[in-house]
């Protein structure tokens, strides 16, 4: 077999765009997004769908059409609207902006990155819930949490714990405070 020359192709990244109109203003649309730009689409939505190590629907839905625009369209926007996304969101979205994009935008380019994010999705939370990413969960945080033992152990002092005994044995009536123990030394000097 005769090998060909990958350089002979002559090929290039496909720019070429769809457009819609939109009250009035024309926007184009990418039929193809280069690979390491749907990689940081996808890693983007996912970062900020997470909330408390789980992916919150709503904002997958909300980040994932977004990008999509913020990264196949031509449409601008400025740091200080995109410091509030939902409101970006609810008027594309109240408007019918994402229904004329989803018209136009390339199916095949759509559907694999709906189904990048929701395959990363349900890997990462397969991977949570599984004994190793339990057993990787519990090695990151043990550090943090020795930490934090020992400032607690560190900044113990025994007089204040006293005083605070004292304190509770008084309000008792003078009786013993169950598990109080007067002596705080770690030999047991009989008392």
């Amino acid at each position: 077999m005769a090998k060909a020359s990958y350089a002979s192709l002559k090929l290039k990244v496909n720019t070429d765009i769809t457009s819609f109109t939109f009250d009035d203003t024309q926007i184009e649309v990418l039929k193809y997004l280069p690979i390491e730009d749907k990689y940081d689409l996808v890693m983007i939505t996912l970062q900020k769908a997470k909330e408390d190590g789980i992916y919150n629907p709503i904002k997958l839905e909300m980040f994932f059409h977004l990008h999509l625009v913020y990264m196949y369209t031509n449409l601008s926007f400025t740091e200080k609207q995109k410091e509030n996304e939902s409101k970006i969101y609810d008027s594309l979205k109240s408007n019918g902006f994402f229904d004329k994009f989803l018209e136009v935008i390339d199916e095949d380019e759509y559907n694999f990155l709906f189904d990048m994010v929701n395959e990363l999705v349900n890997t990462h939370m397969n991977y949570k819930n599984s004994a190793g990413g339990i057993l990787q969960s519990f090695v990151q945080d043990l550090p943090a949490n020795a930490q934090a033992a020992a400032e607690i152990v560190k900044s113990f002092d025994p007089e204040k714990y006293q005083a605070v005994v004292d304190f509770a044995t008084a309000a008792n009536g003078g009786r013993p405070i169950k598990g109080a123990h007067r002596n705080l030394s770690l030999v047991d000097d009989g008392k």
